[in-house]
């Protein structure tokens, strides 16, 4: 089984779509590992976006700083999912990271159609409702930035029951 992270984003949580995006991990047959509210400050998320995953170094202090602004503005939901190749799915399900460019049918394409250069041009971070780990390493690093072990649990669904 493999584990990803999940935040939903304070778009998300301000929107009332927090139990809606559970619920599409839920019925896509992910199990809830770990989760809680949390409202992060800066140092935290620098170590999550930049030494995790690099995002100042990628795109430029602008959009970290604007994307920073953003998520300090309001507490998120940070989820552990456990499942089959569920780094993959999870990413499948939420969509493409510009909701404007997301398909229909993932969260990002049902819930959010934000542009990249309206939120720039509004000088803001973008909200894109959810954040997803990339690959099995950012999704380790960062449920150990989230998470401690003792916030982690392990336990069988009822679905586990019926088939093992």
């Amino acid at each position: 089984m493999e584990r990803t992270l999940v935040l939903l984003k304070p778009d998300a949580v301000q929107r009332g779509l927090v139990g809606e995006i559970i619920m599409r991990f839920e019925r896509a047959g992910l199990k809830i590992v770990g989760m809680k509210m949390i409202h992060p400050d800066e140092e935290y998320y620098h170590h999550h976006y930049e030494t995790i995953s690099g995002l100042k170094s990628r795109v430029g202090e602008d959009p970290y700083k604007r994307n920073i602004e953003f998520m300090t503005s309001s507490p998120v939901i940070a989820v552990v999912l456990e499942g089959i190749e569920a780094i993959a799915l999870v990413r499948k399900m939420v969509g493409h990271t510009e909701p404007k460019s997301a398909a229909p049918g993932t969260i990002r394409g049902d819930y959010a159609h934000m542009s990249v250069d309206h939120a720039n041009a509004k000088d803001r971070g973008l909200p894109n409702l959810i954040h997803a780990s990339g690959d099995a390493k950012e999704a380790e690093e960062e449920i150990g930035h989230w998470f401690s072990e003792a916030e982690l649990f392990d336990y069988k669904t009822a679905h586990q029951h019926l088939t093992q």
